[in-house]
């Protein structure tokens, strides 16, 4: 890469070291290149900035811009996650289309695209992350910025059929054919990205398996993303009181998501307690659930709340004892280090996502069990990880029944079996960890044919053969 590396996402990381997620996958790429993250500060302004603010220059730059209330209103918690979330989920029912949010989505777009163009050197490369952006490579490209620009989406691409739910479906595969390389977290999402194109008049397929589209070129990739492996199982393996204290159930299983409709939480809640219903006599395993709040201004994050706070009401008042609580349900943030020793003693994970981009929990779970003694990933088929995953037991997350008898049959798996899966699984997780997952995408970035309409025509491989 001959220029930095300008990583573009909704959040900038403010912390320093010790982070997951983008920060351990990105750090090494961004310090190599005297790098540059670009980000939204945490609070809003007073009005929009139309600046980018310098927070640190070590090991990389990291450069902050505000969002006004307004924008906070319309362009995060509207367009973004009332509009684009729940079609990415497959909940076009919630989809909430408004005039103004669909406004402040472009215009955002438009003003960090400006930002950027103004640090921007010829040679540097762009990686815009996640659904805030879908427009930010062609407003990059009317500013005049001929980089090379790279997309990746953290959750899963939607179907054809919910696109048309948007005001303007057509412009989506416009947005898109404006960068050099979407990446996406799997090969589903990859056939789903290719079908709209194909769907589109606008559209051509090339021999080599790239989309022309209009005068641009685009590729389309799978990249499945991963964890920090090394640095997740020393937390696991820590020696420290036991992260439950002296309460600590025998046995019991795990559950750790964001609070979101699309996590199937509750179908987990009454597949638990379908499974205590028929539990061998004497078993008393608990279900620990951490389900941190998220998005609590939008409707339906309020209605899930409740329902969970139902649902785990009526399980424990059927089944709780005097010395033994089914259901423990947390609703705010476990600290990573102390998740994992939680991931490492529990018998099972249950991971039940209506649908998920990858779902690190599911990777992380894997990473942080002992080898002589592991615990049970139990996955949803819909997850992403289910592509790489295919030794944990994969269930239907509609199916009450189907999830109960996952959770019988791991609390009842023998040793050998327990250790195969995990083992199987284990590779995986480390063949795909966080570092790989970056050098594969900007390896291929680096290479990808460019755009028709610049100088030169289609870029080419350092050995002259097009991708």
């Amino acid at each position: 890469m001959a220029g930095r590396l300008i990583v573009v996402s909704n959040r900038i990381p403010t912390g320093e070291g010790g982070a997951g997620g983008l920060i351990v996958a990105l750090h090494d790429a961004l310090a190599g290149t005297g790098g540059v993250w670009i980000g939204a500060l945490p609070d809003a302004a007073d009005a929009p900035g139309e600046t980018l603010q310098a927070l640190s220059e070590e090991p990389y730059s990291r450069l902050g811009y505000t969002l006004s209330q307004e924008e906070m209103e319309n362009f995060y918690l509207g367009f973004s996650n009332s509009v684009l979330w729940p079609l990415c989920h497959r909940r076009p029912d919630l989809v909430e289309l408004r005039l103004e949010y669909d406004a402040s989505y472009r215009s955002v777009n438009r003003r960090v695209a400006r930002l950027i163009a103004g640090i921007a050197d010829p040679d540097d490369t762009i990686w815009v992350h996640d659904y805030h952006f879908f427009p930010l490579a062609a407003e990059l490209r009317a500013c005049g910025l001929h980089n090379r620009i790279g997309f990746f989406l953290h959750i899963p691409f939607p179907s054809l059929g919910d696109l048309s739910v948007l005001a303007q479906p057509e412009d989506f595969a416009d947005w898109l054919a404006h960068y050099n390389l979407v990446g996406l977290q799997t090969q589903a999402d990859v056939a789903r990205a290719l079908e709209m194109f194909r769907a589109d008049p606008r559209a051509e397929f090339m021999m080599d398996g790239t989309v022309k589209f209009r005068d641009r070129i685009t590729s389309v990739r799978s990249f499945p993303i991963g964890i920090d492996v090394e640095s997740f199982q020393r937390d696991a393996a820590a020696e420290e009181e036991r992260p439950l204290g002296r309460e600590a159930p025998e046995t019991y299983l795990i559950g750790v998501d964001r609070l979101d409709y699309s996590k199937g939480i509750p179908n987990r809640f009454l597949a638990f307690g379908r499974y205590l219903e028929t539990r061998p006599h004497g078993e008393r395993p608990c279900l620990l659930q951490i389900a941190p709040p998220s998005r609590e201004k939008v409707q339906a994050y309020h209605d899930i709340t409740r329902e969970l706070e139902e649902i785990a009401g009526h399980l424990n008042g059927a089944f709780a004892e005097l010395d033994w609580t089914p259901l423990r349900y947390i609703h705010r943030n476990v600290p990573r280090h102390r998740l994992a020793r939680l991931f490492r003693g529990a018998r099972g994970c249950l991971v039940t996502s209506y649908a998920d981009g990858m779902n690190l929990v599911a990777k992380e779970y894997v990473a942080a069990q002992d080898p002589a003694d592991p615990g049970v990933l139990i996955l949803s088929r819909l997850a992403g990880a289910a592509e790489e995953l295919s030794d944990a037991l994969l269930v239907n997350p509609y199916d009450i029944d189907d999830i109960a008898n996952a959770i019988e049959q791991a609390l009842s798996m023998p040793l050998p079996e327990r250790q195969r899966r995990h083992a199987s699984c284990l590779a995986k997780v480390k063949a795909n960890d966080a570092a790989s997952w970056a050098r594969a995408f900007l390896n291929v970035l680096s290479v990808v044919p460019g755009t028709l309409a610049w100088p030169g025509g289609i870029d080419q491989f350092a050995d002259g053969e097009l991708l």
